[in-house]
């Protein structure tokens, strides 16, 4: 059956980030955990199916209050063919970027599968202008068969400071269905998040570690979620735009994630 033949392929493609990824996201953790002690905010970037990523890590129960997930709508897949013209797109990153507030000896994660396209790589570069830290989850199998839509020739792997691999496969999905080998089956998304939830248990561990209290929210639909959640997050509303100000009467009433 397909479907069991996929989860099998899943499992394999958890065994190998466990076996190839552990280090590097250690090596993550312990800079994301240095900037978050310092009170730092770690940025998420991506564009097309990889802005899930950022939105996975941010504002729900069990994640960091200190991301700031950087969701533009015209890099989401809601106007299919728009959004793979504009991150080709030269000089747009550096557009996007204006409505940040990035600040050096922070991290940023860019995620991009394929780590060709003009937009990821362009907001690597300005970002190492700015003194962030820049940390790439890409699919290597894939990337390094590609050429690069950025003017400089490189693709975001060799730009960023620290290489993250979601796993993947080149093309994306891992399933032969027909006789023309066509496949199905996306492996990006899933094996992405294992690396990022995966880098987020590591950076908590790290915090600890270094004897400071994990910002991790807790579920809104809990017992004193609310309250909690309040109060953590009036740390950091001054950076991170798209929470509403904790003592507002809408915050109150809606409350934070899952």
């Amino acid at each position: 059956m397909l479907s069991i033949d996929y989860l099998d392929q899943i499992e394999s493609l958890v065994a190998r980030i466990r076996e190839t990824q552990t280090g590097p996201v250690q090596q993550a953790a312990q800079v994301i955990a240095e900037s978050v002690a310092n009170n730092g905010i770690l940025h998420v970037f991506g564009s097309g199916h990889s802005h899930m990523m950022a939105e996975d890590l941010f504002h729900r129960a069990g994640g960091l209050a200190c991301v700031n997930a950087m969701l533009e709508e015209s890099l989401m897949e809601l106007n299919v063919g728009r959004t793979t013209q504009l991150e080709r797109l030269s000089g747009y990153a550096k557009v996007l970027l204006r409505g940040y507030d990035l600040r050096p000896g922070e991290v940023i994660i860019i995620v991009s599968n394929s780590g060709m396209n003009a937009v990821p790589i362009e907001m690597a570069l300005e970002c190492k202008k700015l003194g962030l830290y820049v940390i790439a989850l890409t699919c290597m199998d894939h990337t390094v068969k590609v050429s690069s839509r950025h003017d400089s020739g490189k693709k975001l792997y060799e730009i960023a400071d620290l290489v993250l691999d979601n796993g993947g496969v080149y093309g994306d999905a891992i399933l032969s269905y027909n006789q023309s080998q066509q496949k199905t089956g996306a492996t990006s998304t899933i094996g992405g998040l294992i690396v990022l939830q995966t880098l987020m248990m590591a950076i908590v561990e790290e915090l600890q570690a270094r004897q400071v209290k994990p910002p991790v929210l807790v579920s809104a639909n809990t017992e004193g979620g609310d309250r909690h959640n309040r109060e953590l997050i009036a740390r950091y509303h001054a950076r991170i735009r798209y929470l509403p100000n904790p003592a507002s009467d809408t915050f109150r009433k809606e409350g934070s994630g899952d």
